[in-house]
């Protein structure tokens, strides 16, 4: 990326791109000056990922496979769109030879040229696997507009090349394949892998289509209504409930501009993938939920329909229809799909009876996305033989796709420890949950305390002003290589409450935390039953560790934004999972905020009180992984 492009430009660009609701050639004509400006951005950095993000490495001996590059018309919703793929066949694969295949496609922005995905196709053409690498609909050199990986659409269209890998169709050129191992006549063996974007597909595929065989869905979402609009209080099913959060307006906004600006990107473009609603290439749904979004305003027919269609792009909608069995690999740094969502979607699949087990890498999609640590899977380098994850993946396929029914497919719960400098990185348990719960309390005197008993009598108070004056994150600043200033929060906009240091062994935290809590704001009481949820008091919960000299560490910039439910009564908040080890002589610092600069905040002035008393505090429960661990 150019030096020149300022964390500032890239703000402005994200956090003010928005398509009134006008005519479509009028809303070209508005759309397009922003769009120029950030031409030179796009093209320039990797903004265009998630999972693209390095470009493919340079070949150092001829690949044992051959690359086709295919088009194919498939049916996707009430369209005919056409898909760009490219076909890996490995050599001595026939039709007496048959071989299970892959199917693969591009993150949000990509296409089935960008480094991970052309490589991820070819790490399993290399491996004996068929491999079907393709545009997702409205990326690179396919038709239609962006639709979010409906299941009725994106979903249909993936069903409709799985129909070529059986040789029950051909692709637009008359090409066929005959050399993909069938499980019946039109029913070939294929995995899905694909992460982000193309993560989600794979489980709206499987929801319409029950012959895809086996899932690895990396870094994706449950719930897109949560992931753009998080609530993590009043939480009803999955990772969300009835009321949006607040919105993550740097991400959704960076996203937006990404699907928007595709036409400058590409003039040529199939006219297919004009969308709707005055937005240039996204469906009318996807649309009119930006623009809701972006006017701060929550009336609840509106609200409803968005959460609704939001939903119905997403996996917590229909996962009950997904039968596949599903390894799923969530990454730790990552504010965009935090962990909650791999974990509700591994919940759901296995109270169902679909065979699931998770991963808690260490990358996602937050703070350089395109250089995992040491030894992690690296998707553009096809490192899946030396890393762990990579391991788990081939052990997968192994399973569902080779028929090979010895195959140890790994613990149900994994997790990457960046504590640990020797011996296995990842701490494994048989379920999910692992471990046990810490609990601790809030206390008056802004201690957290280990027992109800030392709770002190004390009430303080914060108020929001009209303007963020807390910092988690510039959302896009690592994935965009910009300087990204530390985390702060200003004084008397925030409460917080500190532990003493922990004592003996150290304190591994590794799971899902959560805190009740109760606070007073009669002026939010006053307007929180309006027909517009978005009176209601809005807070940002967060956990800090505090070193002994002081200085601290948001882990992994997670925040948990919280629109509470009723100010009268007691509620839960919780908090992005973590895995995170509290060393000797650290302390655990809780805080709650009045507004975060990634996301959009409160409406007026809300002054809050806590008050703390032995009887009747906030409680925080702390997810530990150790038999024995340290004290606070």
């Amino acid at each position: 990326m150019s030096p020149a492009v300022t964390d500032w430009s890239v703000r402005h660009v994200l956090v003010e791109v928005s398509v009134p609701s006008v005519s479509r050639a009028a809303s070209r004509a508005a759309s397009r000056s922003v769009l120029r400006t950030s031409l030179t951005l796009l093209a320039t950095t990797a903004l265009a990922v998630p999972l693209a993000a390095a470009a493919p490495a340079a070949a150092a001996a001829p690949a044992p496979f051959t690359v086709t590059a295919l088009k194919l018309t498939v049916r996707a919703g009430d369209r005919n769109c056409t898909v760009d793929a490219d076909l890996y066949r490995p050599a001595g694969v026939d039709a007496a030879h048959p071989a299970p295949a892959v199917l693969t496609t591009n993150g949000f922005g990509g296409s089935k040229n960008d480094g991970s995905t052309a490589a991820t196709a070819g790490a399993f053409a290399a491996r004996g696997y068929v491999a079907l690498s393709y545009s997702g609909l409205g990326f690179g050199k396919s038709g239609c507009p962006i639709s979010l990986d409906d299941p009725q659409t994106d979903g249909k269209a993936a069903s409709g090349l799985i129909d070529f890998l059986a040789g029950a169709r051909t692709a637009d050129d008359g090409t066929r394949v005959d050399y993909v191992t069938k499980d019946a006549a039109r029913d070939p063996r294929v995995g899905m892998i694909g992460g982000s974007y193309g993560g989600a597909i794979q489980m709206a595929t499987a929801a319409v289509d029950h012959r895809v065989d086996a899932l690895v869905p990396l870094i994706t979402w449950n719930d897109l209504a949560y992931s753009l609009d998080p609530n993590n209080a009043g939480r009803t099913h999955g990772v969300s409930g009835p009321v949006p959060g607040a919105y993550k307006k740097e991400w959704t906004g960076g996203f937006f501009l990404i699907g928007e600006a595709q036409g400058l990107l590409n003039p040529s473009l199939d006219p297919s993938r004009i969308g709707g609603a005055g937005c240039l290439h996204f469906v009318a749904d996807a649309c009119e939920t930006k623009r809701l979004l972006d006017s701060g305003h929550y009336p609840a027919d509106r609200t409803a329909k968005m959460l609704h269609y939001a939903r119905s792009v997403s996996p917590v909608s229909y996962l009950k229809s997904v039968k596949a069995p599903t390894l799923l690999v969530q990454g730790q740094a990552d504010t965009l799909f935090n962990l909650n969502e791999a974990a509700a979607t591994y919940r759901t699949l296995t109270a169902q009876g679909t065979e699931a087990k998770m991963i808690w890498q260490s990358w996602g999609h937050s703070g350089g996305m395109d250089k995992p640590a040491p030894g992690e899977l690296d998707l553009s380098k096809g490192n899946l033989d030396t890393s762990y994850v990579g391991q788990r993946i081939l052990a997968w396929f192994d399973r569902y796709l080779h028929h090979k029914t010895g195959t140890d497919t790994g613990p149900a719960f994994a997790y990457y420890r960046d504590w640990v400098t020797e011996g296995p990185a990842y701490g494994t348990a048989p379920s999910f949950p692992a471990g046990g719960s810490r609990k601790l309390y809030l206390s008056g005197d802004g201690r957290l305390v280990d027992n109800r008993r030392k709770v002190v009598r004390g009430s303080r108070e914060y108020r929001n002003w009209l303007v963020p004056t807390s910092h988690s994150e510039s959302s896009l600043a690592g994935l965009l290589k910009l300087p990204d200033p530390a985390p702060y929060d200003i004084k008397g906009t925030h409460l917080d409450w500190t532990s003493e240091p922990v004592t003996g062994k150290p304190l591994d935290v590794a799971g899902t935390p959560k805190v009740t809590l109760k606070v007073v704001s009669p002026k939010t009481e006053q307007v929180q039953n309006s027909p517009d949820a978005a009176n209601r008091l809005v807070l940002f919960a967060k956990l800090y560790d505090i070193a002994p000299d002081g200085s601290k560490t948001l882990v992994h910039r997670l925040v948990a934004p919280a629109r509470v439910p009723d100010a009268t009564r007691k509620f839960t908040v919780q908090l992005p999972g973590l895995v995170h080890r509290y060393q000797p002589g650290h302390r655990l610092r809780f805080v709650i905020a009045a507004s975060d600069s990634a996301y959009a905040g409160n409406r007026g002035i809300k002054p809050v009180t806590v008050t703390s008393a032995p009887e009747d505090t906030g409680v925080i429960e702390l997810p530990v992984i150790q038999d024995r661990p340290g004290r606070f």
